[in-house]
């Protein structure tokens, strides 16, 4: 998660998500759902000036949904959807090193392990290695 991403994350924080989310045309933040409730969330960052053909992916899973192949779905779904509605060549994500569960999402999603960003994020007061993985457009 970025640092952007409040926490804790209140009722507040989630009003506020819905509401921005609602309002983009066309929409690149959705939320993941059963039939019951809201489980997580998935999104696009269109990329603009000269990476405008790329869009970096992000998204979260309510611990309780782990590994039950929502997550995976959830990114098929969204990739389907971004190369098909946006004139994208790239879709990409950096995933921290201590998340192997999130490559593996990504790895049966169809996206391939580009390679290692060395010591380009600091987080949780360490300077971490994110991982990069992409899905380049099929013509």
């Amino acid at each position: 998660m970025r640092d952007r991403f409040p926490y804790p994350y209140t009722a507040a924080d989630a009003d506020q998500w819905i509401r921005q989310a609602t309002e983009e045309t066309p929409q690149t933040h959705l939320a993941i759902v059963t039939e019951a409730s809201v489980i997580g969330g998935i999104g696009l960052e269109l990329g603009t000036d000269i990476f405008r053909r790329s869009a970096e992916i992000g998204y979260w899973l309510g611990e309780p949904f782990w590994g039950r192949g929502i997550a995976t779905a959830a990114v098929r779904a969204i990739t389907n959807y971004a190369f098909s509605t946006f004139s994208l060549c790239r879709i990409y994500a950096g995933v921290f090193e201590w998340n192997p569960a999130s490559m593996r999402v990504l790895e049966k999603a169809g996206y391939m392990r580009e390679g290692r960003l060395k010591k380009s994020v600091f987080k949780d007061g360490k300077v971490i290695d994110p991982c990069l993985y992409a899905m380049i457009r099929k013509d």
